[in-house]
């Protein structure tokens, strides 16, 4: 039965007019970056469509779909050509306006390309072979412009299907972006806009509906993708999931990291997943029946099944399910990192480098208001080559700031950078404290040995630190009070590690991963006094030594790896 729809245009009186006013201005603006346009090949396009299973032998006139952002009519037109084949195929004696007239919403905001896609829909359907009437009359039905996220949540669909706009918030005017907020809960953190889209669409599913997206794969892990992927995981099934990165999915090379991602309303089950196919419209159609098979054919490798990938708001683990097995042995027999007496964290953020950061000997303060500074550039090397720099600390040892009539140099040097350190938003906060650093200093933790780690790596780069320098905000360290960081440093630096590290970070361009500390508590260990005195002595030296294969070595014997277990972690490694 055709389900007649219900929705509103949003810019009426009951917005307020800033929201008005700042949804018309991402309407009218041209540029294609600013409104995150980003176009999708047709081959994709109907992949996408026969894995939420809307194909012409279906009654599509019964049916109802949702495209929430069609642009210049990338999955529109294709939807529609479906929708008429499947109409004409059923020989039915109600006008094909009446017959399909709720079938399909098409939503856009920006106004020139929703004029052009109408006019380009409409010729489409005349080529079909719909009177120019009739052809105008479903136009006008089906498609609205205006913001799709300020709609009224009235209608439900049994099919979302598209590529959401990739729209970063600092790009939403502020009164739009504080709406945005008001209505979605996934808009957290640093989401982009596709999130709330999501959120949206999945909210306008039947039950039994299927949304299949193109879109960036970083919400799957990130931090800010953790209410969106719980939303998931309580009331839908992740069904399919097919990784494209470093694909042709899109007319135009792009710097996102894409995926489709099928999620239907309906109770969870295990989930099928590809990686990277050919963007070539047999390969992509003969996936879409390979997904959709009752049972999947062993001898096919192209499409896995993977159990329990939604928990929560915890990352997705969709990487190679042979990796996968690996992490969730190792973790279901050891204890977190932290949990056997390591501390893992971030050196200091100042907010005004230029005024809190230069050459330690020419710093002109009290000797005890500098430390010596490790940035990322000293630890290159993979050894600790200090470059000179230092960092005012402006902090008591046992917390809160100095006084600056106790410290004249201090207070001198400070008041000649005042203007640059009380701009911070830091300072403006609280004017009293005006010359913090954003995070406190620990003179200790510049005292103490530790392993520096940066932030982004393409092989894992762990540097032992023996106690003189305060890392600065893009690295990582990690101090222990039980495990010795030479022994450490080996298991750090294993593909092991880099297995762990890599199965929760997001990939970046050219295989580097995040070695964040999110990630790096992910890492698993024993604890030292169960280490083997062999095994200690052997981890030390690989990392002493800077040996690599001992140390991948060392790390396979400390976490009993087999040898089909190493073969995997190697080529994993090669791999990423």
């Amino acid at each position: 039965m055709t389900l007649q729809l219900d929705l509103a245009p949003a810019n009426g009186d009951t917005l307020n007019c800033p929201i008005s006013e700042a949804s018309e201005l991402l309407a009218t603006q041209g540029e294609l970056e600013a409104r995150g346009a980003i176009y999708t090949r047709i081959e994709v396009v109907e992949c996408i469509l026969n894995l939420v299973g809307y194909t012409t032998d279906q009654p599509l006139a019964d049916r109802c779909i949702l495209e929430p952002a069609f642009g210049e009519g990338d999955f529109l037109i294709p939807v529609a050509e479906r929708l008429v084949a499947a109409w004409l195929a059923q020989k039915s004696s109600i006008s094909v306006v009446e017959a399909l007239k709720g079938s399909l919403r098409g939503v856009e905001l920006h106004r020139p390309t929703f004029e052009i896609t109408k006019q380009k829909l409409c010729t489409r359907l005349v080529e079909l072979g719909l009177d120019a009437e009739s052809s105008q009359i479903l136009v006008n039905t089906w498609l609205l412009q205006d913001d799709f996220l300020l709609l009224p949540d009235n209608s439900q669909f049994d099919f979302v299907v598209g590529n959401p706009p990739y729209v970063r918030q600092e790009r939403i005017p502020a009164p739009l972006l504080q709406e945005y907020r008001r209505r979605y809960k996934t808009l957290y953190d640093r989401a982009d806009i596709y999130v709330p889209f999501m959120e949206r669409s999945l909210s306008l599913l039947n039950n039994g509906g299927h949304l299949g997206f193109i879109c960036a794969d970083r919400w799957m892990k990130n931090k800010y993708g953790g209410p969106l992927r719980e939303l998931v995981s309580k009331d839908f099934w992740l069904k399919y999931y097919v990784d494209m990165v470093n694909t042709p999915a899109f007319h135009a090379e792009v710097m996102a990291y894409p995926a489709i991602t099928v999620i239907s309303r309906e109770a969870p089950g295990s989930t099928r997943v590809a990686y990277r196919p050919a963007v070539d419209r047999q390969v992509l159609s003969n996936l879409a029946v390979e997904f959709k098979q009752r049972e999947l054919h062993k001898a096919d490798k192209s499409v896995r099944e993977v159990t329990g990938v939604t928990n929560g708001s915890e990352p997705w683990l969709l990487d190679n399910a042979d990796e996968l097995s690996i992490v969730r042995r190792m973790e279901s027999l050891y204890p977190k990192l932290e949990e056997v007496g390591c501390k893992v964290g971030i050196g200091v953020a100042t907010g005004a480098d230029k005024a809190f950061i230069a050459d330690f000997e020419s710093l002109d303060v009290e000797p005890d208001r500098k430390l010596k500074l490790a940035k990322r550039k000293d630890i290159n090397s993979g050894v600790v080559n200090w470059t000179g720099l230092g960092v005012i600390n402006p902090f008591k040892d046992e917390g809160g700031l100095v006084d600056l009539s106790d410290y004249p140099r201090l207070a001198a040097y400070l008041e000649k950078h005042r203007e640059q350190i009380a701009g911070r938003h830091v300072a403006k906060k609280t004017p009293k404290n005006w010359y913090r650093t954003i995070d406190r200093i620990f003179p200790k933790l510049a005292e103490s040995p530790k392993l520096l780690i940066p932030d982004i790596n393409g092989q894992s780069n762990v540097v032992y630190e023996k106690g003189e320098l305060y890392p600065h905000h893009n690295l990582y360290y990690i101090t222990s009070t039980s495990w010795d960081l030479r022994a450490l440093q080996a298991v750090l630096l294993s593909e092991v590690a880099k297995l762990f590290v890599a199965t929760y970070s997001t990939q970046m361009r050219g295989g580097f991963i995040r070695f964040q500390a999110q990630y790096l508590r992910r890492i698993r260990l024993p604890s030292w006094d169960e280490v083997s005195d062999v095994l200690k002595k052997n981890l030390i030296a690989a990392a002493k030594n800077g040996d690599t294969v001992a140390c991948n070595e060392a790390a396979y014997e400390l976490y009993g790896l087999t040898e089909k277990e190493k073969k995997t972690v190697r080529g994993g490694a090669s791999d990423s």
